[in-house]
């Protein structure tokens, strides 16, 4: 940099610590050069002397003298944090998109793309969403999960302050989600609350939640909501189910827990010995995240619909199931 610079702080990087954000916008700035500058004084925020856990806020400006190496949004080429969407990447998100804007990306989650890495996972959304960082160096980040199995709307948010207000969102449980599931059996309750409490146990295939009991170690309280859309008969019904808490694997083990497994279900589905899968349906799990209703980081509510993947098409086909027996509005 050939001399002072005044830059002032983005709406999104509210909150952040200044070392946090001379990370962000300076990489090539180690720690030590970082604290002296610091320390003389020579970094300052509205004029004042700052520390680097000082917490910044949008609007406020900060003084920034000759550092010796490059701010990020000088950078030029794929490393310095383009959007690179032409890369395999970049390429096989593009195609998820259901909703984009500057704020929230949507994607339609293909079933048995895992969200997160994890023991024998190579490949994963968050790992790919390396490929969209922007020019300050910021990843998209996820702001809730679904199984590696299941498929749907996945919400993510483009910038930090998004990331903040979309996973204040779930925690205070000011979102709708809705699932559609296919599932062994017909319910006798067409509709019904399922209560339980969840306890998760580590087993050979991975994590396992079972049905505990209150003040059981680790239990946690979980809440869902069904009700039949379609049926086949007594052999199988189109539940539209609604998750008021979050548990993993919560809608799996609750249509376990009230006797209607979900169809392809590799750890709950546990068949009597008179039942045959199908004829001509993928043992696949037939369970979709197939609605969000979130409030937008700038306002308002962002509602969004994904298509069912093709294996719960060809089912649905089969069954003669119409998709427009169920309303997202419900």
């Amino acid at each position: 940099m050939a001399g002072i610079e005044h830059r002032q702080v983005d709406g999104d990087e509210a909150g952040m610590r200044l070392d946090r954000w001379f990370k962000v916008h300076f990489p090539g700035l180690g720690f030590g050069p970082l604290q002296k500058l610091l320390r003389s004084g020579q970094i300052r925020v509205d004029g004042a002397r700052a520390k680097s856990d000082t917490r910044i806020q949008p609007g406020q400006t900060i003084r920034i003298p000759p550092l010796g190496v490059d701010s990020k949004e000088t950078k030029t080429g794929p490393i310095a944090g383009r959007d690179l969407r032409n890369s395999p990447d970049g390429e096989l998100l593009s195609r998820m998109v259901l909703h984009e804007d500057a704020k929230v990306i949507v994607l339609n989650k293909p079933a048995g793309l895992a969200v997160q890495g994890g023991s024998g996972v190579n490949r994963h959304i968050d790992k790919m969403l390396e490929a969209w960082t922007n020019q300050k160096g910021e990843k998209p980040r996820l702001v809730h999960r679904l199984d590696r199995d299941t498929s749907g709307v996945l919400v993510i948010a483009r910038t930090r302050g998004a990331a903040q207000k979309l996973t204040a969102a779930f925690r205070e449980r000011d979102t709708k989600k809705t699932y559609w599931a296919l599932v062994k059996g017909v319910p006798r309750k067409r509709e019904d609350r399922i209560s339980t409490w969840l306890v998760k146990e580590q087993t050979p295939d991975g994590d396992r939640m079972r049905i505990g009991k209150h003040g059981d170690d680790g239990a946690d309280h979980a809440i869902s909501f069904y009700r039949v859309v379609e049926q086949a008969g007594q052999n199988l019904a189109w539940l539209e189910m609604e998750p008021y808490t979050g548990r993993t694997h919560q809608l799996r083990v609750h249509a376990a827990h009230i006797g209607h497994p979900i169809i392809g279900d590799p750890k709950y589905f546990e068949a009597d010995i008179n039942w045959s899968f199908p004829g001509g349906m993928q043992n696949r799990l037939h369970l979709h995240a197939r609605h969000i209703d979130i409030p937008h980081p700038d306002g308002g509510r962002l509602q969004v619909t994904a298509p069912l993947p093709p294996h719960m098409v060809q089912s649905w086909n089969l069954l003669g199931f119409d998709e427009n027996a169920a309303s997202e509005e419900d």
